[in-house]
């Protein structure tokens, strides 16, 4: 990005939402989020195909949804838009959906007028919050989400960003607990478990950056889902969740997607 950055915004360490950006092809990032990301890249090129393929995870599990009569969506680490975003594939299926959007950077509330062009029949809405503050995410979904009605609460390659000191369990189980039955937790995180090396080198980099980096297991990516009915075919590779609901990413075959998408529903 050129000139002046948003008030509120460092552009002294990278942020993963800025890094996001830049490996999709943006350009709302700072030198900062390259020279990180072209660290993440010298230790495994394919980042930015991980980047493409949990996007496409989240058009994929967001359909599914829809079309199971899903009309309400809390997104929480939106990241800087990218078309299609979460609401123009719920609306696509069901125009009434509404839709809320959470996330902590600044420079993405700079490109909210995106996030909320929604159809006449919907709603979008957007809070600049963390993730780690879910009271104050609950209060701002419920001026737009009924909760008496099922959520979809979508935290899509967010929570290897929130560590276990942080109380990431603790987190989702608080946000679950205000959902009604019939409500969705749809869900993607990296896993160290096909490429260690790489992964312990990716988190001290990031580390030094001041960046937490939370790589967790196929059975610790499980335990978000405890108390929930997975829907088929359960915890999968990202990409392999439900394939014939979108389109693949270039590149998603050459070589291990080391990541897991899920979606539960609360009985």
């Amino acid at each position: 990005m050129t000139g002046q950055p948003p008030t509120g915004i460092d552009t002294g360490k990278p942020h993963p939402a800025r890094m996001y950006d830049w490996y999709l092809g943006g350009k709302d990032n700072y030198p900062v989020d390259e020279e990180m990301g072209r660290q993440m890249l010298a230790l495994d090129p394919r980042v930015p195909v991980m980047a493409r393929v949990n996007r496409a995870f989240m058009h994929r599990a967001t359909r599914w949804l829809a079309r199971n009569g899903v009309r309400q969506f809390l997104d929480i680490g939106t990241g800087i838009p990218t078309e299609p975003n979460l609401h123009q594939i719920a609306q696509a299926v069901a125009p009434a959906a509404r839709v809320v959007y959470c996330d902590n950077d600044p420079i993405v509330l700079a490109h909210a007028a995106a996030l909320l062009r929604s159809s006449d029949a919907g709603a979008t809405e957007y809070l600049q919050a963390d993730a780690r503050d879910p009271d104050a995410i609950l209060d701002g979904a419920r001026k737009v989400l009924d909760f008496g009605r099922p959520v979809a609460l979508s935290l899509v390659a967010l929570l290897h960003f929130v560590s276990d000191e942080d109380g990431a369990h603790a987190l989702v189980g608080r946000l679950l607990s205000e959902l009604p039955s019939g409500s969705f937790l749809m869900m993607t995180h990296a896993t160290a478990d096909f490429t260690p090396e790489e992964s312990a080198a990716a988190i001290e980099k990031l580390k030094a950056a001041g960046v937490t980096l939370a790589l967790r297991s196929r059975s610790e990516f499980t335990r978000f889902f405890d108390g929930l009915d997975l829907v088929e075919p359960g915890v999968a590779v990202v990409h392999e969740w439900h394939p014939e609901l979108g389109e693949p990413v270039p590149g998603q075959d050459d070589g291990v997607i080391p990541g897991y998408g899920a979606v539960g529903r609360k009985p």
